[in-house]
């Protein structure tokens, strides 16, 4: 009898951790992976983009801000009557548990009046702003473009 006991002790013992890690916090939503390609045009628009992790509830995007611009606009590149072409759009679904990427020919931030201080400092910090009321700060590296050979960004 105090075999079973023992064995019994031993296995919630040995358990104990796997049943903890069931009930853990929820998946956070998050956001990385940000980043910043400046216009080798000074006058022209800067492109930001990142990932956002989905958590455990679908959120939207609603704006993404920054003191190291002027403006800041969400894009969508998209092909239209066999051209590609962008168009703003004003948030961003983000599914329970999917990644969103903001990525080149896909869906960026416009950033207009890029502060030259924060190109040479080499990160631009972004604020998103979610449905949920969660505000997430993450620092964008900035990316030196290079020479393109005046062909212009392809956002």
């Amino acid at each position: 009898m105090m075999m079973f006991f023992r064995r019994s002790a031993l296995a919630m013992i040995l358990m104990a951790p796997l049943a903890l890690a069931a009930c853990g916090d929820p998946a956070p939503l998050y956001v990385d992976q940000a980043w910043v390609r400046p216009n080798p045009n000074s006058e022209g628009p800067a492109a930001g983009y990142f990932v956002i992790h989905g958590g455990e509830q679908p959120v939207q995007l609603r704006r993404v801000t920054t003191e190291g611009a002027l403006r800041v606009e969400m894009h969508e590149s998209i092909m239209k009557d066999g051209m590609m072409t962008m168009q703003p759009i004003d948030s961003v679904d983000v599914p329970v548990k999917t990644e969103v990427k903001f990525a080149p020919g896909g869906k960026h931030v416009m950033l207009f009046g890029l502060n030259p201080a924060v190109v040479k400092a080499g990160k631009l910090p972004f604020t998103m702003l979610f449905s949920n009321g969660d505000r997430i700060i993450v620092d964008a590296v900035i990316q030196q473009a290079p020479d393109d050979g005046g062909e212009g960004m392809n956002h």
